[in-house]
């Protein structure tokens, strides 16, 4: 598809011929006499980029400039004048034009301009949709209350320089929660470097850390920067801390305190500034009590603690999570959009997650490839899954008879939705109306029980 450029300037023989030679290049272009005929026209259909000159009949393309930085942030924009002064220039850049050339045009030096202003706006358009994508695939799902309460945290911390403690089972998401400290951070437009203090053999340890100087061991042949190196002005995140030597533990606690090191084999002291958030899925204090963990740096961690609850904790999470790792797996694979029929959400309900939502994903991407029809029903559950499963089926569950007060509670609610709605003739304003809730609030509240209802009244 062609890229499509505005120009705007009040001499036709410009517009013509410059017009002209932006088609020959491959280019779609739309021509303006005025400011007002330009504005006019980005309000129809937006360009790829603006060729602006200053001097306009009516309203001049500075202001055009103005107005179109609060309308169009991000369109770029090559001012062009035939009267052009550096204090000009200034301004014009200052309100976000990405160029400036002055009259009479060099064909190259606009064509040079207009393949750079191009790129440019590509690469933050790319840019703009990875962050998206990142952002959507670490986003922290759940409206449980353990997990607002952890939102609320991360919101409150993160902008921040305080170092955090990130606590949890394996496969609870403490990643995801460093990820969005970091991007919700002052330091999101630097690097999140992560170290997993557990995969690092113990002789390696501090080479990664810190980095290394050319010779200072065998295969040392050159010059290597080390993770609180790369984190410089971001965020290093230390993942599974608890599994480090008690001789690394010292370092780094010498780094938090004195942001400061230097590399294996060098004499050089590096400062650096990285906010430090760790994660561990171990109890340190009983690491601290057996002499394992130095207390001291547990007092420098746990500035700020977070604490991931395990999926069993929040189970009315588990029909949010399966919507959305559904959702990812249309996006990345080319098996298509499955759907999980509602029947099949008590039987997930009821399964511990020992794994967590790292268990819940993998089992939910088994059920999208190994199911043959576009719904995943009851039928499909592996039978090493159902097996595991104790008791009567999900709709015969006595709420009295489940120890778990969270089981009891979800049993309940579903029993009595169902004889509500069945009351109801399945129609749910009128259901909703009988149970006290909003609508909307009870077309979720049915989703996250698994319950199928096809009234839309």
């Amino acid at each position: 598809m062609k890229e499509t450029i505005l120009i705007v300037d009040d001499e036709a023989n410009i517009l013509k011929s410059l017009g002209g030679v932006l088609a020959d290049e491959g280019f779609a272009t739309v021509l303006a006499g005025s400011g007002e005929a330009a504005l006019e026209q980005v309000a129809r259909e937006t360009p790829d980029l603006i060729l602006l000159d200053i001097w306009l009949p009516g309203i001049d393309g500075l202001e055009v400039l103005e107005r179109l930085q609060r309308s169009h942030p991000t369109l770029p924009v090559i001012i062009i004048s035939g009267h052009g002064t550096i204090e000009t220039a200034v301004k014009a850049t200052r309100m976000g034009a990405i160029d400036f050339i002055e009259k009479p045009l060099s064909i190259e030096r606009t064509l040079v301009s207009v393949q750079n202003a191009l790129q440019r706006s590509r690469l933050q358009q790319d840019n703009l949709i990875w962050r998206q994508k990142a952002a959507r695939r670490h986003k922290i799902t759940g409206e449980s209350a353990p997990i607002v309460s952890l939102r609320e945290q991360i919101e409150r911390a993160a902008p921040s320089n305080a170092t955090v403690l990130i606590t949890g089972e394996n496969g609870t998401g403490k990643e995801l929660v460093a990820r969005a400290i970091h991007q919700l951070s002052r330091r999101s437009e630097r690097p999140l470097i992560e170290v997993n203090c557990a995969a690092i053999p113990e002789e390696l340890i501090e080479s990664e850390l810190f980095g290394h100087e050319k010779g200072s061991f065998t295969g040392a042949q050159e010059r290597r920067r080390g993770k609180f190196d790369q984190a410089d002005g971001g965020t290093l995140f230390l993942d599974e801390v608890g599994d480090m030597s008690l001789k690394t533990q010292a370092k780094i606690l010498r780094i938090i305190q004195e942001q400061a090191f230097e590399r294996v084999g060098g004499a050089r002291t590096i400062r650096v500034d990285a906010r430090i958030v760790a994660a561990t899925n171990k109890d340190l204090q009983a690491l601290i009590d057996r002499g394992e963990f130095r207390q001291d740096l547990y007092f420098r961690l746990n500035v700020i603690p977070m604490h991931v609850p395990p999926l069993r904790e929040r189970s009315e999470d588990i029909a949010l999570l399966v919507d959305d790792f559904l959702g990812n797996f249309a996006r990345e694979s080319t098996i298509g959009r499955k759907t999980l029929d509602p029947e099949v959400l008590p039987y997930l309900l009821r399964h511990k997650w020992p794994g967590n939502v790292r268990e819940l994903k993998n089992f939910v991407e088994r059920l999208v490839i190994m199911s043959p029809h576009p719904v995943i029903t009851v039928a499909d559950l592996p039978k090493d899954f159902t097996g595991q499963l104790e008791g009567a089926p999900p709709d015969d569950d006595d709420p009295y008879q489940v120890p778990n007060l969270k089981e009891a509670r979800l049993i309940f609610e579903r029993q009595h939705l169902k004889r509500r709605l069945a009351e109801c003739d399945g129609n749910i304003s009128l259901t909703a109306a009988r149970v006290g809730l909003e609508r909307s609030h009870l077309h979720r509240k049915l989703k996250t029980l698994g319950i199928r209802v096809n009234d839309e009244n």
